[in-house]
């Protein structure tokens, strides 16, 4: 800290010098409770001090007056403001209620306006109504003098109706009259016929019925008689299925105790040969007679057959040079192709064509 720090804040020398020796001390134990610094003061012949208190009391002074002034600045201020504000307030307060009063003034003529044009519709609609009831009246009395013309006219047409009914029941009661009448006349030679009719009707119906009843009988008697046969065919097949299935299942039966023994036997000899299944196909061929079959199977297929062997020779090739050994093959082929053909001939049947050779002729 500089001396003018420590003039001006003596406080925080204060707190500065007790921190410091507290940190010595605390090494010895010892705790400072209460200490206090004297005021500094000029030694003879300085008065840095003095003129450090005179500065500090002028900047005090200067300071007072400043905030005396800036005091006085913001009062005349804020009076000038409060003046504004209050002569703004008032001239919104006149607007709005300007404003106010206009707004109410074209509301009750809106009002005005709007009630006369109801009690206008009214009005006409009140018009409107007295209107419809006079044309519903004018309606109902063109409809009730309708009413009364048709009325009229129902009652004159009605009148005639009942006279036409009147005529025509009293035709209808002559009529019944002459019928009866008539009736009376006819009536007794028609139930004559009537009767012979029905008795006639009666017989040629009951004749009808004694015939189909007849017919009916024979029918269920021959329907008897067929479904008898049926019955009887039917169980004569029963019987013979029965009977097949009999033996099919008998048949199977001993088949199965065959497989069954023959399976017991290949078994058996299988252990007799030591399990060698070549020996016991061997066994069992011999066994089956089945060498035998092939000797006499082959024997057939050749028997009957009279096989002829040819034996062709071509010479030793003398009386031809060495010069000539393609002529010499020659020569042999061509001597070995008359008793090839001769014996294809004698074996088949078929002929060589005329220009590989002939057949050589018979020996004289």
């Amino acid at each position: 800290m500089t001396m003018e720090d420590i003039f001006k804040g003596t406080k925080e020398f204060k707190k500065e010098v007790f921190g410091k020796v507290q940190l010595e001390l605390n090494q010895f134990g010892l705790l400072i409770y209460n200490a206090n610094v004297k005021q500094l003061v000029d030694v003879t012949g300085s008065e840095y001090f003095s003129y450090l208190g005179q500065k500090t009391q002028s900047e005090a002074a200067n300071k007072a007056k400043v905030d005396v002034a800036e005091a006085r600045m913001k009062g005349e201020v804020g009076a000038k403001q409060r003046d504004g504000e209050t002569l703004k307030n008032a001239a919104d307060i006149d607007t709005k209620t300007k404003i106010y009063s206009t707004q109410r003034q074209g509301e009750g003529k809106m009002q005005e306006a709007k009630v006369k044009a109801e009690v206008k519709i009214f009005e006409n609609e009140r018009e409107a109504e007295v209107a419809e009831a006079n044309a519903k009246l004018a309606m109902k009395t063109a409809e009730w003098e309708k009413q009364t013309q048709v009325a009229e006219v129902e009652a004159e047409k009605a009148v005639a109706v009942r006279e036409a009914e009147l005529q025509l029941e009293v035709e209808k009661k002559n009529a019944m009259r002459q019928t009866e009448k008539l009736k009376a006349e006819f009536l007794s030679q028609a139930t004559v016929d009537y009767e012979m009719k029905v008795q006639e009707a009666n017989w040629k119906l009951y004749n009808r019925q004694k015939e189909a009843e007849a017919e009916l009988y024979q029918q269920e008697k021959e329907a008897e008689g067929r479904r008898a046969v049926a019955e009887a065919a039917f169980f004569s097949r029963q019987q013979e299925a029965d009977g097949e299935l009999y033996a099919k299942q008998k048949e199977a039966e001993g088949l199965h105790a065959l497989a069954q023994a023959q399976g017991f036997y290949l078994e058996t000899l299988l252990k007799s040969l030591g399990g060698n299944y070549g020996a016991l196909r061997d066994y069992l061929m011999i066994d089956g007679g089945m060498y035998r079959d092939m000797a006499r199977i082959n024997a057939d297929a050749v028997k009957g057959l009279q096989p002829k062997i040819s034996v062709w020779s071509n010479g030793d090739g003398a009386g031809y040079g060495e010069q000539a050994g393609a002529m010499k093959e020659i020569a042999g082929v061509y001597k070995m192709l008359p008793p090839l053909f001769s014996t294809v001939q004698e074996q088949t049947g078929m002929l060589p064509p005329a220009w590989m050779g002939s057949m050589p002729g018979p020996a004289k």
